[in-house]
C-alpha cells in the first residue's frame, strides 16, 4: 500500500508555521520541523502563482546537500493577491490595516506553492482558492489586529481566527489552502513523489 510506504520516508517540513504542523500533523505522517532562513524577496516581475512557486524552491533549495537518502523536505509559500498586487506578512499595524481594507468587500486569490525535494528530485505545485469578504467596518479591522495578532499571516489574516469567522463569506477551492498548506493535494503528491 501507498500510505505505508510513504510512512517509511523521513519528511521535514520547513515551515515555523503552527498551522501548517497541525495540518501535516493531521495526514499521521511523522515529520521533523528543520527550518533556515531564506531570504524572501523575489523579482519584480513575478505575479500570483509565481511568486509562491519561486519562493517554495528557494526555500528548498536552502537544503542542497544536506537531504539523506530516501528523505523528503516539504516547504511553502502562501501569499493574497488581489488588484494585481501581492500581500504577503504586515509589516506593522498600520499596514495590516491597510491589507485589510483592501480585501474587505472584494474577492481576493490565496496561492500556496508547495516544493518537494529529495536526493534525486523536485516537484512543485500550487493551489488557487478564491475567497469573498463581506465589508468590514474600521471597528472590526482594529479589534481583529489587536487581538489576534496576525503579522504572521499573508494578507493580515486567519481563516481560522475571529476574522475568518465573520468576514468570509464564501470559498471557491480547498479551505485548508488559506490556512496554509494545501494538505489533499500535499498528500497525493507525496504519493506520486515516491511511486512514480
Amino acid at each position: 500500500m501507498q500510505l505505508n510506504n510513504l510512512k517509511k520516508h523521513p519528511l521535514i517540513l520547513a515551515s515555523k508555521s503552527p498551522r501548517r504542523q497541525y495540518l501535516l500533523n493531521e495526514l499521521g505522517l511523522q515529520f521533523e520541523v528543520r527550518t533556515k532562513e531564506v531570504d524572501e524577496s523575489f523579482p519584480a516581475n513575478l505575479k500570483a502563482q509565481e511568486i509562491p512557486l519561486y519562493l517554495c524552491k528557494k526555500k528548498a533549495d536552502a537544503f542542497n546537500n544536506e537531504l539523506n537518502e530516501n528523505t523528503i523536505v516539504i516547504t511553502a509559500d502562501t501569499i493574497v493577491w488581489i488588484d494585481g498586487q501581492v500581500l504577503n506578512k504586515p509589516e506593522n499595524f498600520d499596514d495590516a490595516v491597510r491589507m485589510l481594507k483592501l480585501l474587505s468587500g472584494k474577492m481576493h486569490e490565496v496561492y500556496t506553492g508547495v516544493c518537494l525535494r529529495s536526493k534525486e528530485k523536485t516537484k512543485s505545485f500550487y493551489a488557487l482558492t478564491k475567497v469573498y469578504f463581506k465589508t468590514l467596518s474600521q471597528e472590526e479591522i482594529e479589534y481583529y489586529i489587536n487581538n489576534y495578532n496576525p503579522y504572521d499571516k499573508a494578507g493580515s489574516y486567519g481563516a481560522q481566527e475571529w476574522l475568518g469567522y465573520i468576514a468570509i463569506e464564501k470559498i471557491e477551492g480547498t479551505y485548508f489552502n488559506v490556512m496554509g498548506l494545501p494538505i489533499k493535494e500535499l498528500y497525493e503528491e507525496l504519493l506520486a513523489f515516491n511511486f512514480t
